[in-house]
């Protein structure tokens, strides 16, 4: 039988359990995340690129010894490829299977082909039939309008009507993280089904934190620099500014180059683990890496 998790009695308990897997929030992220496991609603996570959304899915699913199911979303993305699909070779094979062994009943094949062991469960049927489970649909707003609509009918009851074996519905309802990086609105009645959050850039204290959590080789001094010059090129008005996972990249190189702090020459060579457009990098470069990292 399957565990049932033990949920955190409150928000900074959750907060406690997120640190020890090496994720740092602030109090509001974790009042929301903790609402909505007690309430059992979605959680809708909405931000910048790389400020963390997905990352705390990831990491809720190890805080409750759940496996992490995820559905990435993007154009044209539909039904069938986010519930189930049939396994037609394998049909096939079993179709032919039985005409070399002389079996004629039609009636008999036809109930066998649609067994549930040729059904291919897709994101969010096993997420339904998978009891703990976190569902992690990530990005939404690379999905189409009538995708959307579809996925708010699945959140309202968490049931699934396949036609050929009937309906099936969670035991225990997963635990939901929606994120967007707002590409485009998403409808108001998906969001009316959810808790909402909107995750910032974290400060520079708590990105240095981050980075001191994540990569303890890094020195202070390091981290300071990396996290200082990633808050000025977020107000740079570059095209993609870097978000937290980028700042980990660029610390993980200097750290693997043995760097100890960063320079203007270390961080010219390395300028591509967290700027990735040419246009950004030489947007940068242009000004000067001097102004980069001494905030001249």
């Amino acid at each position: 039988m399957a565990h049932t998790p033990t949920l955190p009695e409150t928000p900074a308990e959750l907060a406690a359990l997120l640190d020890r897997h090496a994720y740092l929030c602030d109090d509001g992220l974790a009042t929301a995340c903790f609402l909505a496991l007690r309430m059992g609603r979605p959680l809708f996570l909405e931000g910048e690129a790389g400020v963390g959304k997905t990352e705390l899915a990831k990491t809720l699913a190890a805080v409750l010894g759940a496996p992490l199911i995820r559905l990435q979303c993007y154009e044209g993305l539909d039904a069938s490829q986010a519930l189930y699909d049939w396994d037609f070779p394998r049909q096939l094979l079993h179709l032919r299977a039985a005409e070399a062994a002389g079996i004629g009943d039609v009636r008999r094949l036809e109930g066998e082909l649609y067994d549930r062991r040729f059904l291919l469960a897709r994101p969010l049927l096993r997420a339904l039939e998978t009891a703990p489970s976190v569902l992690l649909v990530d990005e939404i707003d690379r999905a189409d309008d009538e995708f959307e609509a579809f996925l708010l009918e699945v959140l309202s009851d968490f049931t699934i009507s396949v036609p050929e074996l009937g309906t099936v519905r969670a035991e225990r309802p997963p635990v939901v993280v929606v994120t967007s990086n707002r590409t485009r609105e998403v409808h108001d009645a998906l969001k009316r089904r959810c808790l909402y959050h909107w995750l910032e850039h974290p400060t520079f204290d708590r990105e240095v934190a981050i980075i001191r959590r994540r990569l303890p080789a890094a020195t202070d001094r390091l981290a300071g620099q990396v996290a200082r010059a990633a808050q000025r090129l977020r107000t740079a008005g570059l095209l993609k500014p870097p978000g937290v996972a980028e700042t980990l990249d660029w610390t993980e190189a200097l750290v693997t180059l043995g760097a100890r702090e960063l320079d203007p020459d270390t961080a010219a060579v390395t300028l591509g683990t967290v700027l990735k457009y040419r246009e950004d990098q030489d947007r940068v470069t242009s000004r000067g890496l001097d102004a980069l990292l001494n905030g001249g």
